[in-house]
């Protein structure tokens, strides 16, 4: 699946990373923890946090993770968006609750990080 599909699955909004529309996302996870996201088997493809500090897109380039999705509507300040664009990181913005978003991305065959690797 391609980030643009899950921007339409997500309802979701691109915030940084245009152009990366095309990117595949096979895998993904749900966490707010970062330090539980770098102990994951598995790179997610995409991560899904409520937590919009650049703590977030460090956490994605040390993961390899190739986009992040804030949730519940939250959206990263100015700092969080630049690093992400030196990053060439995506960032997608949507107002559905963690629990919602991860299941409709199930739901479309995305599959959890360590069921993926």
């Amino acid at each position: 699946m391609t980030i643009s599909r899950v921007l339409e699955i997500l309802e979701a909004e691109l915030l940084a990373g245009q152009g990366s529309e095309g990117r595949d996302v096979r895998t993904a996870c749900g966490c707010d923890l970062m330090s539980d996201v770098l102990c994951m088997p598995g790179s997610p493809h995409l991560l899904l946090t409520a937590l919009t500090n650049p703590q977030t897109v460090r956490t994605a380039e040390m993961a390899e993770i190739v986009a992040i999705c804030y949730v519940h509507g939250k959206r990263p300040a100015a700092e969080t968006l630049e690093l992400a664009g030196k990053n060439g990181l995506p960032v997608l913005a949507t107002r559905l609750s963690m629990f919602t978003a991860c299941g409709r991305l199930f739901a479309a065959g995305v599959t959890a990080c360590a069921e993926g690797a």
